[in-house]
């Protein structure tokens, strides 16, 4: 069996998972919302989550660097380059797709609330620069959940081969 990884970064893992996917299905579904409350109510819900998302993904963050992974002696030379590659990616794409949909709000008419807070923003409402990080922002989600899906299709290929490498990731023995 391969050594573990320990269970602060699991939980952040399992909570990143959990929350990433669920924000990228919420966001499919708002987005052919016609204009209106519902719209409102449920872009409201995405900004609140996708804030929550960026704070956790500084924590996991600064996790990470305090604490590497354990080593994987199931992976080639090959396999631990493309799996380094891709989980930076994943790090890159969990930082940035946030960012590009706060800057979005922060050129818009609308408040930005947390779960009911308004916070400052300190951009004004402007359409082009709205639209611009707000394009960005859908092009970087989409290439996040195809990374999302390669992960994936990486686990069960790992769990397929029986090598140990998705049970390092799994709570339980």
């Amino acid at each position: 069996m391969n050594a573990r990884y320990g269970r602060v970064a699991m939980g952040l893992h399992w909570l990143m998972a959990v929350l990433v996917i669920g924000m990228i299905g919420w966001g499919m579904w708002m987005a052919d919302l016609p204009k209106g409350p519902e719209r409102g109510w449920a872009f409201g819900i995405h900004k609140s989550f996708g804030l929550l998302a960026l704070m956790l993904i500084v924590v996991r963050l600064g996790w990470r660097l305090g604490h590497r992974p354990p080593p994987n002696p199931a992976l080639s030379d090959v396999e631990a380059r493309l799996a380094n590659a891709a989980h930076h990616l994943l790090y890159v794409l969990l930082v940035v797709v946030p960012l590009m949909g706060l800057t979005s709000v922060n050129f818009t008419k609308y408040p930005l609330k947390f779960f009911g807070v308004t916070l400052p923003k300190p951009g004004w409402p402007d359409d082009a620069l709205n639209a611009l990080f707000s394009s960005t922002h859908k092009f970087l989600a989409w290439t996040l959940a195809a990374m999302i899906v390669l992960h994936i299709a990486a686990a069960i290929r790992h769990a397929l081969r029986r090598d140990g490498t998705l049970q390092r990731m799994l709570p339980g023995r």
